[in-house]
Parts: structure tokens; sequence; C-alpha cells
């Protein structure tokens, strides 16, 4: 019998882990991507004796990865060394007040009890609730392509669902849980790990803080390019076809199926399967027939699936080390509910940003010159594309970030960069596709998506598929290699019948 093929269309860590997934269910699988290497916003740029990684720079839930390469009888020990980060952050407030964020609870309750009387409670409570949300997810989040709640509700019950806080949104529930303006502000900021504002996004996603304090924050050892690259040692040892530098023109569709791609150079690449790892809404736009019913899916799934934040991103190699810093460091704003209004419901960068920096070299001296700091700098924004939005100004704006930057402790930051690249809501746009500069994919909304995702199967389309960021279960390394593999599940459930000629 013939074996099935599939096309993958882009290798980001969604793609390739649909990919190596495919393959492991006899597919033959070919990735084609248009950027020159493998890894989508997983990047790296190098530069005056200084590494970045240029995306994600923190790692949770690492059973994800070791889960995908099991998939296919691989170690994920054998491709790459996963270390533990401690303290997984350092907060600064704007009043002074600094905290360190850790998974040791005796020093976590330390940390707390210099702005509550009560933090073996408060932890405790806390912790307890998240943690049931993220075991009650571990039964069908983390295990099913789900498209909506009636989905949802095959895989619980009626008690179940209840008890994913269902009424209330993220900051609401650490409010009952917390009533404390620094630790408040502190865990709702961990929804950031997905791009959604705490203020709107629903109440299950506070299982993160157990995600982070329970699970772990962790580290590649050499960068977290070395995630990308291990799965492309994977996908040649499984002898998956990778194109790079290959743009994808368009579908190629043969009444309501997909059978294949046109690149730009006007080559056919034809499949029973193809997946797409650029965005559902953008997919649509960008690369389907742009027939009455796809402009109608685009509408409403528009209407329903915002963007995530953006980012302006500064990679600045400083002549100094500064030492009050640990790998990961948040750096709040004064008012969060004027921040995230601003950035969500406004369409306008904030007054006063929440500013993250990463030093990898804290935990990888290879990552910057000996004496010398590799700052990561992170600033959300909102996404392009909002109608009354006037263009920001990226230069006027990197001067706001650095004066937050020195007057929170940071002397000399301006005369000490050595190396600086910058990347904009419009860079990430022309080099990945996402729809807006979207760094995480679909915000998730209680009211207008109720925390889901755009489905993974195409409703327009028989023989398409998507993963990503906009797919469930959403945005960050972990989530989108998962979305590979629960849509290579689905792929699997769906496409049992003969292959297609």
């Amino acid at each position: 019998m013939k074996k099935k093929t599939a096309i993958v269309v882009g290798a980001g860590l969604g793609g390739m882990s649909a990919a190596i997934r495919l393959t492991a269910d006899g597919y033959e699988v070919k990735v084609i991507e248009k950027n020159s290497n493998i890894g989508g916003k997983l990047n790296r740029r190098e530069g005056e004796g200084f590494t970045f990684d240029t995306g994600p720079s923190i790692l949770t839930m690492p059973w994800v990865l070791e889960q995908l390469f099991a998939s296919v009888h691989r170690r994920l020990e054998d491709y790459i060394t996963v270390e533990r980060v401690e303290p997984q952050w350092r907060t600064f407030f704007e009043d002074g007040t600094s905290l360190d964020v850790t998974s040791d609870l005796p020093d976590m309750l330390d940390e707390m009890a210099k702005v509550t009387e009560r933090p073996n409670r408060s932890l405790t409570d806390f912790l307890s609730y998240s943690q049931d949300m993220y075991e009650l997810c571990m039964k069908s989040f983390y295990k099913y392509s789900i498209e909506d709640l009636k989905d949802l509700k095959s895989h619980h019950k009626l008690r179940e669902l209840f008890q994913m806080d269902p009424m209330n949104t993220v900051a609401e529930s650490t409010d009952k849980h917390l009533n404390n303006k620094y630790l408040e502000q502190l865990f709702n900021y961990m929804v950031m790990y997905v791009g959604s504002n705490p203020y709107a996004a629903p109440a299950i996603l506070n299982q993160l803080a157990y995600v982070q304090l329970g699970l772990g924050v962790h580290y590649v050892k050499g960068g977290m390019y070395k995630i990308a690259e291990a799965m492309g040692r994977l996908m040649k040892e499984l002898r998956v076809e990778v194109q790079l530098n290959t743009p994808i023109q368009q579908l190629a569709v043969e009444g309501d199926r997909v059978i294949g791609v046109e690149t730009e150079e006007g080559t056919v690449h034809e499949a029973d399967i193809v997946v797409s790892n650029l965005e559902a809404i953008p997919a649509y736009r960008r690369l389907a027939p742009q027939t009455s019913k796809v402009k109608k899916e685009v509408k409403s799934l528009a209407k329903k699936f915002n963007p995530t934040v953006s980012g302006l991103v500064l990679l600045l190699g400083t002549d100094r080390q500064y030492e009050d810093l640990k790998h990961h460091n948040f750096f709040f704003s004064e008012d969060p509910e004027k921040e995230f209004k601003q950035i969500f419901e406004q369409g306008k960068p904030a007054d006063d940003p929440t500013i993250y920096i990463g030093i990898s070299a804290r935990s990888d001296e290879t990552q910057a010159p000996e004496g010398k700091d590799n700052l990561f700098v992170l600033t959300h924004v909102p996404p392009l594309g909002n109608k009354n939005q006037k263009p920001t100004d990226w230069d006027q704006y990197r001067e706001i970030v650095l004066d937050k930057l020195e007057r929170n402790g940071m002397k000399g930051l301006r005369d000490s960069i050595e190396f600086e690249y910058r990347f904009t809501p419009e860079d990430l746009e022309t080099l990945y596709g996402p729809n807006g500069g979207s760094i995480y994919g679909i915000a998730a909304d209680r009211k207008s998506n109720g925390g889901f995702k755009i489905p993974s199967k195409s409703q327009v389309f028989e023989g398409l598929y998507f993963v990503g960021g906009s797919t469930h279960p959403g945005g960050g390394v972990p989530m989108v290699t998962l979305s590979g593999q629960l849509t290579a599940d689905l792929i699997k459930e769906k496409e049992s019948g003969p292959v297609h000629q």
C-alpha cells in the first residue's frame, strides 16, 4: 500500500513536532520553510561575542519535549541538557520592593513574608487551587485536541468543569486567594506566558502558578535554540525532508480539499494532508483561494479570536554585569490594570510597561564574554492591525524602556551597550507571519472565546490542519510543541481512510 504523504508549512516548533509525530504514524513528511533556518520564533542571534535567544527564553513543562522524543523511541537527554533555574524570577516593583520567585517553598514563604503577614496560608491555598486546575487539564487540555466546550464536556464530569473556576478571570481569582497587590501582580503576570490579559483571561490559566512553582523553570544548556536543533537532528534521523528558503505561494485545492501547496517559484508539492504552522487567519488570508466561504471563515475567526500581544525586543550586549539581576527578571509597572487596559483595550503601548530581562549568561557562561551581560529585553505591546492604532515610534519607546530600567537600578545602562539589535511587531509579522505580529497566537478571553483556540482541523477545507499558538492548547514552547502532537493524533483519527490519489 502506498505510504501516505504530508506537507508541513513552516518549521516552527509546532510544525516540527507535527512532522515528527506524523512520521511515527507512518506518513512520508516534507517540511517547507520560507526562512533560512528552522525554529520559527525560537531563533538565535550572535554578535561581538554575545549570543542571544531571540524568542522564548523560559522553558516550562519539559515533559512535553520528553513525550515527543519518546514517541519515536528517543531520549530527550541524548539530544539536549535541560537544567532547572533558581531563583526562577527576580521581580522589581516601582516602590523598591523586590521578591524572588522560587520553587523552594520555605524560601518562597520567606520572600512572600516581605509583603504579607500570612504567607503560609496564602501560598498553600493558592498552589493547591492551581495544582487542581493543572491536574484537571492533564485529563483533557494536554491530552486531546480540544475545539470547544462540547469537546471539553466529553472528558469531564460536571463537578470537574465547575472546579475549573469558569465564572472568574485570572485576576478575580488571584484577588480572592491572595488579596495582596504585590502577589497578585506577580502571579497575574504568569498568564503572559500565553500572552493574555489577566483581567479578561479565564481563571483556569491560574494553573500556570503550579506549572512554574511545582514543575519548575528550565533552561537548555547552550541556549534555547538547542531545542530547534534537536528537533532538526531528529527529523533528519527520521528522514523527514526539510526545504529551507522556500516561501509558499498558495494552497493547491481541488473542490473542498487541499491536495498540496505551490511555492513562489511555481513548484507544486502534492500530499494527502497539509499542516500549516502559519497561523490559521494569516494562512486563510494569504494562501487560500479567496472564495466567499474562506472570507466568511476569516471574518468569523477574527471576531472571536484576537491575537495576543506582540513585543519590542532589544538584544543588548553590555560591557559590565548587572549583579542585582538573575537569569530571569521582571520590572513591574506601577499600575497593572492601567497597563493591561492600554495594551488590550486601547491598543497602544503602555506608558509604564512591565519589562522582562533574560540573561542566559547567568546560567551559561558561553553566552557572553567574561564580565559582560547578554540582555534579552522584552516589552509587550499591542499587536498590529487596530484601525485606530497610530504607528509607534520604536526609537522613542526604546527610550521609555531604558529610562525605566535605569530608574530601577540599572545605572549607566545606555553607556554600557556594546552590541544592540531590535525586533519590532512589524519585524515579527514579516519574519514569521503571525497575525498582527502576535508572539503567542490567540489571546485567551473568558467572554469572547472562553479560553478556546482556533480548531486544529480546518472548517473550510478537508485535508488542512493547523498547529502553533493559534490552535489548541496555545502559545509558548511547551504548548506549541504539544499542539503538533495533538494535531497529529487528530489527523490519525480523521484521516484513517484510503490514500487520496
